[in-house]
Protein backbone atom coordinates (compact mmCIF):
# COMPACT_ATOMS: atom_id res chain seq x y z
CA UNK A 1 0.00 0.00 0.00
CA UNK A 2 1.41 3.42 -1.06
CA UNK A 3 2.10 5.57 1.77
CA UNK A 4 0.85 9.65 1.37
CA UNK A 5 2.68 11.22 -0.85
CA UNK A 6 2.65 14.09 2.25
CA UNK A 7 4.40 11.96 5.04
CA UNK A 8 7.29 12.20 2.63
CA UNK A 9 7.13 16.28 1.62
CA UNK A 10 9.87 18.49 1.53
CA UNK A 11 9.87 21.19 4.17
CA UNK A 12 8.08 24.61 2.37
CA UNK A 13 10.77 27.66 2.49
CA UNK A 14 9.29 30.75 4.17
CA UNK A 15 8.02 32.92 0.92
CA UNK A 16 9.46 36.27 3.17
CA UNK A 17 12.86 34.46 2.98
CA UNK A 18 15.41 36.94 1.07
CA UNK A 19 18.46 35.95 -0.66
CA UNK A 20 19.82 39.04 -1.47
CA UNK A 21 23.08 39.75 -0.07
CA UNK A 22 23.78 42.93 -1.81
CA UNK A 23 23.23 45.12 1.41
CA UNK A 24 25.74 43.16 3.69
CA UNK A 25 29.14 44.09 3.72
CA UNK A 26 32.34 42.52 2.32
CA UNK A 27 33.37 40.64 5.95
CA UNK A 28 29.86 40.03 6.41
CA UNK A 29 29.67 37.96 3.50
CA UNK A 30 32.73 35.87 4.57
CA UNK A 31 31.19 35.28 7.80
CA UNK A 32 27.95 34.31 6.92
CA UNK A 33 29.36 32.37 3.96
CA UNK A 34 32.06 30.62 6.66
CA UNK A 35 28.97 30.21 8.78
CA UNK A 36 26.82 28.21 6.13
CA UNK A 37 29.35 25.97 5.71
CA UNK A 38 29.53 25.24 9.29
CA UNK A 39 25.75 24.27 9.04
CA UNK A 40 25.89 22.97 6.27
CA UNK A 41 28.55 20.11 7.33
CA UNK A 42 26.51 19.39 10.53
CA UNK A 43 23.30 19.43 8.08
CA UNK A 44 25.05 16.80 5.83
CA UNK A 45 25.94 14.61 8.74
CA UNK A 46 22.22 14.18 10.27
CA UNK A 47 21.57 13.74 6.49
CA UNK A 48 23.27 11.21 6.32
CA UNK A 49 22.41 9.72 9.91
CA UNK A 50 18.76 9.95 8.71
CA UNK A 51 19.35 8.35 4.94
CA UNK A 52 21.46 5.48 6.73
CA UNK A 53 18.58 4.36 9.27
CA UNK A 54 15.73 5.16 6.42
CA UNK A 55 17.77 2.51 4.41
CA UNK A 56 18.34 0.21 7.12
CA UNK A 57 14.67 0.03 7.56
CA UNK A 58 13.85 -0.48 3.72
CA UNK A 59 11.11 2.64 4.25
CA UNK A 60 11.34 3.35 0.96
CA UNK A 61 9.05 0.23 0.57
CA UNK A 62 5.68 1.32 1.49
CA UNK A 63 6.51 5.15 0.33
CA UNK A 64 6.36 2.79 -3.22
CA UNK A 65 9.84 2.34 -4.14
CA UNK A 66 11.77 -0.60 -4.89
CA UNK A 67 15.08 1.16 -4.01
CA UNK A 68 16.67 3.91 -2.16
CA UNK A 69 18.13 5.47 -4.50
CA UNK A 70 14.59 5.54 -6.32
CA UNK A 71 13.62 6.63 -3.71
CA UNK A 72 16.29 9.75 -3.04
CA UNK A 73 15.39 10.44 -6.82
CA UNK A 74 11.72 10.03 -6.92
CA UNK A 75 10.47 11.25 -3.22
CA UNK A 76 13.19 14.01 -3.01
CA UNK A 77 14.09 14.61 -6.36
CA UNK A 78 18.05 14.18 -5.99
CA UNK A 79 20.44 13.59 -8.40
CA UNK A 80 21.29 10.28 -9.83
CA UNK A 81 24.82 11.02 -8.87
CA UNK A 82 24.15 12.50 -5.43
CA UNK A 83 22.07 10.08 -4.56
CA UNK A 84 24.20 7.17 -5.07
CA UNK A 85 26.77 9.21 -3.55
CA UNK A 86 25.01 9.65 -0.28
CA UNK A 87 23.50 6.13 0.43
CA UNK A 88 27.09 4.96 -0.33
CA UNK A 89 28.65 6.86 1.98
CA UNK A 90 25.59 6.33 4.84
CA UNK A 91 26.27 3.08 4.87
CA UNK A 92 30.02 3.62 5.39
CA UNK A 93 29.53 5.62 8.57
CA UNK A 94 26.82 2.86 10.02
CA UNK A 95 29.66 0.59 9.12
CA UNK A 96 32.32 3.06 10.96
CA UNK A 97 30.01 5.77 12.55
CA UNK A 98 33.56 8.02 13.56
CA UNK A 99 32.61 9.26 9.83
CA UNK A 100 29.41 11.02 11.15
CA UNK A 101 31.90 13.26 13.32
CA UNK A 102 35.05 13.79 10.65
CA UNK A 103 31.77 15.14 7.58
CA UNK A 104 30.18 17.38 10.91
CA UNK A 105 33.71 18.85 11.48
CA UNK A 106 34.49 19.72 7.94
CA UNK A 107 37.46 17.38 8.15
CA UNK A 108 36.14 14.70 5.33
CA UNK A 109 33.60 15.50 2.41
CA UNK A 110 31.49 13.26 0.59
CA UNK A 111 33.91 12.47 -2.23
CA UNK A 112 36.75 11.40 0.60
CA UNK A 113 34.53 9.03 1.68
CA UNK A 114 33.84 7.47 -1.40
CA UNK A 115 37.63 6.89 -2.04
CA UNK A 116 38.59 5.76 1.27
CA UNK A 117 35.53 3.47 1.59
CA UNK A 118 37.05 0.32 -0.08
CA UNK A 119 40.26 0.46 2.22
CA UNK A 120 38.61 0.69 6.02
CA UNK A 121 38.58 -1.54 8.62
CA UNK A 122 38.05 -1.13 12.15
CA UNK A 123 41.91 -1.09 13.01
CA UNK A 124 42.74 1.54 10.63
CA UNK A 125 39.48 3.65 10.31
CA UNK A 126 40.87 6.23 13.02
CA UNK A 127 44.55 6.20 11.39
CA UNK A 128 42.76 7.07 7.65
CA UNK A 129 40.68 9.71 8.52
CA UNK A 130 43.48 11.05 10.46
CA UNK A 131 45.85 11.37 7.43
CA UNK A 132 42.67 12.17 5.06
CA UNK A 133 41.61 14.99 6.95
CA UNK A 134 40.92 18.23 5.19
CA UNK A 135 43.31 17.30 2.09
CA UNK A 136 41.77 17.49 -1.64
CA UNK A 137 40.53 14.53 -3.34
CA UNK A 138 44.11 14.62 -5.18
CA UNK A 139 45.89 14.10 -2.25
CA UNK A 140 43.54 11.53 -1.04
CA UNK A 141 44.54 9.60 -4.20
CA UNK A 142 48.32 9.63 -3.26
CA UNK A 143 47.89 8.73 -0.34
CA UNK A 144 46.26 5.68 -1.12
CA UNK A 145 48.64 4.81 -4.45
CA UNK A 146 51.20 5.08 -1.62
CA UNK A 147 49.59 2.72 0.94
CA UNK A 148 47.89 0.46 -2.12
CA UNK A 149 50.53 0.66 -5.82
CA UNK A 150 49.08 -0.96 -8.70
CA UNK A 151 51.22 -2.20 -11.84
CA UNK A 152 52.00 0.53 -14.63
CA UNK A 153 49.50 0.25 -17.17
CA UNK A 154 50.04 -1.00 -20.46
CA UNK A 155 50.62 1.67 -23.23
CA UNK A 156 48.29 1.42 -25.89
CA UNK A 157 47.17 3.82 -28.72
CA UNK A 158 43.38 3.04 -30.01
CA UNK A 159 41.98 4.75 -33.39
CA UNK A 160 38.69 5.96 -32.30
CA UNK A 161 35.83 4.65 -34.19
CA UNK A 162 33.55 7.41 -35.80
CA UNK A 163 30.29 7.57 -34.38
CA UNK A 164 28.16 5.23 -35.86
CA UNK A 165 25.10 7.33 -34.76
CA UNK A 166 22.66 4.41 -33.44
CA UNK A 167 22.88 4.64 -29.59
CA UNK A 168 23.88 1.77 -27.45
CA UNK A 169 25.09 -0.25 -30.83
CA UNK A 170 28.57 -1.00 -30.88
CA UNK A 171 30.66 -0.19 -34.03
CA UNK A 172 31.88 -2.91 -36.16
CA UNK A 173 34.93 -4.72 -35.41
CA UNK A 174 36.00 -4.57 -38.74
CA UNK A 175 36.22 -0.48 -38.33
CA UNK A 176 35.93 0.16 -35.04
CA UNK A 177 40.23 0.06 -34.25
CA UNK A 178 42.96 0.43 -36.55
CA UNK A 179 46.16 -0.56 -35.85
CA UNK A 180 48.48 1.88 -35.56
CA UNK A 181 51.80 2.08 -37.16
CA UNK A 182 54.33 0.35 -34.67
CA UNK A 183 56.31 1.20 -32.02
CA UNK A 184 53.28 3.46 -30.33
CA UNK A 185 52.28 -0.03 -28.92
CA UNK A 186 48.88 -0.79 -29.85
CA UNK A 187 47.43 -4.37 -29.36
CA UNK A 188 45.56 -5.23 -32.69
CA UNK A 189 42.45 -6.63 -30.38
CA UNK A 190 41.46 -3.26 -28.97
CA UNK A 191 39.04 -1.42 -30.08
CA UNK A 192 36.83 1.47 -29.39
CA UNK A 193 34.10 1.16 -26.86
CA UNK A 194 30.70 1.73 -28.84
CA UNK A 195 29.61 5.15 -29.71
CA UNK A 196 32.43 7.68 -29.03
CA UNK A 197 30.88 10.92 -27.24
CA UNK A 198 31.29 14.06 -29.30
CA UNK A 199 32.39 16.39 -26.73
CA UNK A 200 36.11 16.60 -25.65
CA UNK A 201 36.84 14.66 -22.56
CA UNK A 202 38.17 15.17 -20.11
CA UNK A 203 42.29 14.05 -19.62
CA UNK A 204 42.55 11.68 -16.83
CA UNK A 205 45.45 11.41 -14.23
CA UNK A 206 45.56 8.89 -11.68
CA UNK A 207 47.84 7.82 -9.01
CA UNK A 208 49.36 4.53 -9.24
CA UNK A 209 51.79 3.74 -7.08
CA UNK A 210 54.16 6.26 -5.32
CA UNK A 211 55.89 8.44 -8.54
CA UNK A 212 53.80 6.56 -11.04
CA UNK A 213 50.58 8.21 -12.52
CA UNK A 214 48.22 6.61 -15.06
CA UNK A 215 47.67 9.32 -17.97
CA UNK A 216 44.62 9.07 -20.30
CA UNK A 217 43.65 11.54 -23.30
CA UNK A 218 42.92 12.03 -27.13
CA UNK A 219 45.55 12.93 -29.41
CA UNK A 220 44.70 14.69 -32.88
CA UNK A 221 46.29 12.86 -36.45
CA UNK A 222 48.70 15.45 -36.33
CA UNK A 223 50.13 14.86 -32.30
CA UNK A 224 50.07 10.90 -33.37
CA UNK A 225 52.28 11.75 -36.49
CA UNK A 226 54.72 13.60 -34.35
CA UNK A 227 54.67 11.46 -31.54
CA UNK A 228 55.65 8.62 -34.31
CA UNK A 229 58.13 10.95 -35.60
CA UNK A 230 59.89 12.17 -32.13
CA UNK A 231 59.63 7.99 -31.84
CA UNK A 232 61.87 7.41 -34.95
CA UNK A 233 64.00 10.34 -33.87
CA UNK A 234 64.55 8.76 -30.47
CA UNK A 235 65.66 5.22 -31.94
CA UNK A 236 69.06 5.17 -30.77
CA UNK A 237 68.62 6.27 -27.05
CA UNK A 238 64.42 4.81 -26.62
CA UNK A 239 64.84 1.54 -29.31
CA UNK A 240 61.63 0.21 -27.53
CA UNK A 241 60.01 3.70 -28.43
CA UNK A 242 58.48 3.32 -25.36
CA UNK A 243 54.97 6.18 -25.09
CA UNK A 244 55.83 7.23 -21.05
CA UNK A 245 59.59 7.81 -21.61
CA UNK A 246 59.28 9.78 -24.92
CA UNK A 247 56.44 11.89 -23.17
CA UNK A 248 58.88 12.97 -20.25
CA UNK A 249 61.63 13.94 -22.64
CA UNK A 250 59.71 16.04 -24.44
CA UNK A 251 57.63 17.78 -21.68
CA UNK A 252 61.17 18.20 -19.97
CA UNK A 253 62.28 19.87 -23.26
CA UNK A 254 59.19 21.95 -23.33
CA UNK A 255 59.46 23.06 -19.96
CA UNK A 256 62.84 24.34 -19.91
CA UNK A 257 61.97 26.30 -23.50
CA UNK A 258 58.99 28.00 -22.12
CA UNK A 259 60.20 29.23 -18.83
CA UNK A 260 62.90 30.28 -20.73
CA UNK A 261 60.78 32.45 -22.87
CA UNK A 262 58.26 33.52 -20.02
CA UNK A 263 60.79 33.60 -16.79
CA UNK A 264 63.84 34.23 -19.01
CA UNK A 265 65.56 30.70 -16.97
CA UNK A 266 68.62 29.77 -18.04
CA UNK A 267 71.98 27.92 -16.58
CA UNK A 268 73.87 30.84 -18.67
CA UNK A 269 73.02 34.50 -17.82
CA UNK A 270 74.07 37.16 -20.01
CA UNK A 271 75.52 40.24 -18.87
CA UNK A 272 72.75 42.85 -18.25
CA UNK A 273 71.66 45.83 -19.76
CA UNK A 274 70.87 48.84 -18.89
CA UNK A 275 69.08 50.80 -21.50
CA UNK A 276 65.88 49.51 -20.31
CA UNK A 277 66.40 51.29 -16.57
CA UNK A 278 63.98 53.45 -14.99
CA UNK A 279 60.26 53.15 -14.61
CA UNK A 280 60.22 51.63 -17.82
CA UNK A 281 57.56 48.30 -18.10
CA UNK A 282 60.70 46.62 -19.26
CA UNK A 283 61.55 43.71 -16.97
CA UNK A 284 65.28 42.73 -17.21
CA UNK A 285 66.21 38.75 -17.53
CA UNK A 286 67.74 39.08 -14.49
CA UNK A 287 65.19 40.18 -12.16
CA UNK A 288 62.54 38.26 -13.89
CA UNK A 289 65.00 35.17 -12.77
CA UNK A 290 65.59 36.24 -9.77
CA UNK A 291 61.89 36.74 -8.49
CA UNK A 292 61.25 33.32 -10.44
CA UNK A 293 63.41 31.61 -8.33
CA UNK A 294 62.10 33.55 -5.01
CA UNK A 295 58.41 33.24 -5.51
CA UNK A 296 58.61 29.50 -6.66
CA UNK A 297 56.82 30.04 -9.78
CA UNK A 298 53.59 30.23 -7.93
CA UNK A 299 51.69 33.20 -7.23
CA UNK A 300 52.85 35.52 -4.54
CA UNK A 301 49.46 36.77 -2.88
CA UNK A 302 49.13 36.30 0.72
CA UNK A 303 45.56 37.21 2.56
CA UNK A 304 45.34 38.68 5.47
CA UNK A 305 44.69 35.80 7.29
CA UNK A 306 47.90 34.45 6.15
CA UNK A 307 46.65 32.55 3.80
CA UNK A 308 49.38 31.76 0.52
CA UNK A 309 47.72 31.57 -2.97
CA UNK A 310 48.44 28.27 -4.73
CA UNK A 311 47.59 29.16 -8.33
CA UNK A 312 50.58 28.06 -10.37
CA UNK A 313 48.30 29.11 -13.87
CA UNK A 314 48.38 31.90 -15.70
CA UNK A 315 51.20 33.42 -14.12
CA UNK A 316 52.78 37.13 -14.51
CA UNK A 317 54.67 39.32 -13.45
CA UNK A 318 53.61 42.71 -11.41
CA UNK A 319 54.61 45.82 -9.89
CA UNK A 320 54.30 46.01 -6.39
CA UNK A 321 54.69 50.12 -6.84
CA UNK A 322 52.94 50.41 -9.88
CA UNK A 323 54.79 52.03 -12.86
CA UNK A 324 52.17 54.95 -13.15
CA UNK A 325 53.66 55.96 -9.45
CA UNK A 326 57.50 55.38 -9.79
CA UNK A 327 57.39 51.89 -9.43
CA UNK A 328 60.79 50.30 -11.15
CA UNK A 329 61.72 46.69 -12.23
CA UNK A 330 63.73 45.74 -9.30
CA UNK A 331 63.59 42.38 -7.76
CA UNK A 332 62.24 43.99 -4.32
CA UNK A 333 59.19 45.40 -6.73
CA UNK A 334 58.57 43.04 -8.56
CA UNK A 335 56.37 39.94 -7.84
CA UNK A 336 54.39 37.03 -9.35
CA UNK A 337 50.83 37.09 -9.13
CA UNK A 338 47.98 34.87 -11.03
CA UNK A 339 45.70 36.76 -13.11
CA UNK A 340 43.01 36.94 -10.30
CA UNK A 341 45.26 38.47 -7.59
CA UNK A 342 46.66 40.97 -10.67
CA UNK A 343 43.27 42.40 -11.34
CA UNK A 344 42.60 42.43 -7.29
CA UNK A 345 46.01 44.46 -6.72
CA UNK A 346 45.09 47.03 -9.31
CA UNK A 347 41.82 47.57 -8.15
CA UNK A 348 43.53 48.35 -4.57
CA UNK A 349 46.01 50.46 -6.49
CA UNK A 350 43.25 52.25 -8.90
CA UNK A 351 39.78 52.03 -6.99
CA UNK A 352 37.09 49.04 -8.26
CA UNK A 353 35.09 51.30 -10.57
CA UNK A 354 38.31 52.49 -12.72
CA UNK A 355 39.45 49.04 -13.30
CA UNK A 356 35.41 48.13 -14.15
CA UNK A 357 35.81 51.02 -16.63
CA UNK A 358 39.09 49.78 -17.73
CA UNK A 359 38.21 46.29 -18.26
CA UNK A 360 34.76 47.44 -20.28
CA UNK A 361 36.77 49.48 -22.71
CA UNK A 362 38.92 46.29 -23.24
CA UNK A 363 36.05 43.94 -23.99
CA UNK A 364 34.30 46.45 -25.97
CA UNK A 365 37.84 46.54 -28.30
CA UNK A 366 38.23 43.25 -28.52
CA UNK A 367 34.46 42.62 -29.48
CA UNK A 368 35.27 45.10 -32.34
CA UNK A 369 38.26 43.74 -33.55
CA UNK A 370 36.53 40.07 -33.76
CA UNK A 371 33.71 41.92 -35.70
CA UNK A 372 36.31 43.68 -37.85
CA UNK A 373 37.93 39.98 -38.43
CA UNK A 374 34.86 38.20 -38.88
CA UNK A 375 33.81 41.06 -41.55
CA UNK A 376 37.43 40.78 -43.25
CA UNK A 377 37.11 36.62 -43.34
CA UNK A 378 33.23 36.83 -44.74
CA UNK A 379 34.19 39.17 -47.20
CA UNK A 380 37.30 37.68 -48.50
CA UNK A 381 34.93 34.45 -48.74
CA UNK A 382 32.18 36.63 -50.98
CA UNK A 383 35.14 37.45 -53.10
CA UNK A 384 36.13 33.82 -53.77
CA UNK A 385 32.69 32.75 -53.99
CA UNK A 386 31.89 35.73 -56.98
CA UNK A 387 34.82 34.74 -58.67
CA UNK A 388 33.91 31.22 -58.88
CA UNK A 389 30.22 32.03 -59.99
CA UNK A 390 31.36 34.32 -62.61
CA UNK A 391 33.40 31.89 -64.39
CA UNK A 392 32.00 28.77 -66.27
CA UNK A 393 31.95 26.14 -64.40
CA UNK A 394 34.05 24.13 -66.56
CA UNK A 395 36.82 26.22 -66.68
CA UNK A 396 37.28 26.64 -62.23
CA UNK A 397 37.60 23.18 -60.88
CA UNK A 398 40.07 22.56 -63.97
CA UNK A 399 42.27 25.55 -62.75
CA UNK A 400 42.00 24.24 -59.23
CA UNK A 401 43.59 20.86 -60.52
CA UNK A 402 46.21 22.61 -61.80
CA UNK A 403 47.12 24.50 -58.61
CA UNK A 404 45.44 27.90 -59.11
CA UNK A 405 44.18 29.50 -56.20
CA UNK A 406 43.29 33.15 -55.04
CA UNK A 407 44.39 36.13 -57.30
CA UNK A 408 44.89 33.43 -60.07
CA UNK A 409 40.94 32.10 -59.93
CA UNK A 410 39.86 35.81 -60.03
CA UNK A 411 41.79 36.70 -62.44
CA UNK A 412 40.26 33.43 -64.54
CA UNK A 413 36.95 34.79 -64.14
CA UNK A 414 37.64 37.83 -65.56
CA UNK A 415 39.53 36.72 -68.56
CA UNK A 416 36.74 34.22 -69.25
CA UNK A 417 34.12 36.89 -69.00
CA UNK A 418 35.65 39.07 -72.11
CA UNK A 419 35.34 36.30 -74.26
CA UNK A 420 31.43 34.97 -73.50
CA UNK A 421 30.98 33.15 -76.73
CA UNK A 422 33.60 30.59 -76.66
CA UNK A 423 34.73 27.18 -76.12
CA UNK A 424 35.46 25.38 -72.73
CA UNK A 425 38.51 24.48 -74.78
CA UNK A 426 39.29 27.75 -75.91
CA UNK A 427 39.03 29.58 -72.84
CA UNK A 428 40.55 27.05 -70.89
CA UNK A 429 44.00 27.81 -73.42
CA UNK A 430 43.21 31.32 -73.02
CA UNK A 431 43.12 31.10 -69.65
CA UNK A 432 46.17 29.98 -68.99
CA UNK A 433 48.20 31.31 -71.76
CA UNK A 434 47.57 34.38 -69.89
CA UNK A 435 48.23 33.22 -66.11
CA UNK A 436 51.26 31.77 -67.64
CA UNK A 437 52.35 35.16 -69.22
CA UNK A 438 51.31 36.37 -65.35
CA UNK A 439 53.40 34.27 -63.68
CA UNK A 440 56.27 34.92 -65.74
CA UNK A 441 56.19 38.80 -65.89
CA UNK A 442 56.42 38.44 -62.04
CA UNK A 443 59.35 36.23 -61.68
CA UNK A 444 61.41 38.10 -64.26
CA UNK A 445 60.57 41.64 -62.38
CA UNK A 446 61.31 39.95 -58.97
CA UNK A 447 64.41 41.08 -57.33
CA UNK A 448 67.41 39.19 -57.78
CA UNK A 449 69.40 37.79 -54.60
CA UNK A 450 73.01 39.06 -54.86
CA UNK A 451 75.33 36.11 -55.56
Amino acid sequence: MRAPRALFAPAVVPALKSWSRSHLADHEVVRTFTAAVVRDCATTAELLADLGELDARRLYVPAGYASMHAYCTGAHHMSEDAAFKRIRVARTARQFPVIFDAVAEGRLNLSGVMLLAACLSAETVDEWIAAASHKPNSEIELLLAERFPRPDVATRVAAIAPPTGLLGVDADASGACQQAARPVGMTSTQQAPGPVDASPARVRVTPLAPGRFDLRTTLSQEAHEDLRCVQDLLGHSVPSGDVAEVIGRALKCYRRELEKRRFAATDRPRPGSRRHAGSSRHIPAAVQRAVWERDGGQCAFVSDSGHHCEARRHIDFDHVEPVARGGEATTANIRLLCSVHNQHAAELAYGKGFMDEKRSEAKRQAAEARAQKAAAVAARARERAAAELAAPGDVIPGLKILGYRGDDLRCAAKLCAAIPGATTEVRMHHVIKALGRASMSRLTHAPRSPV
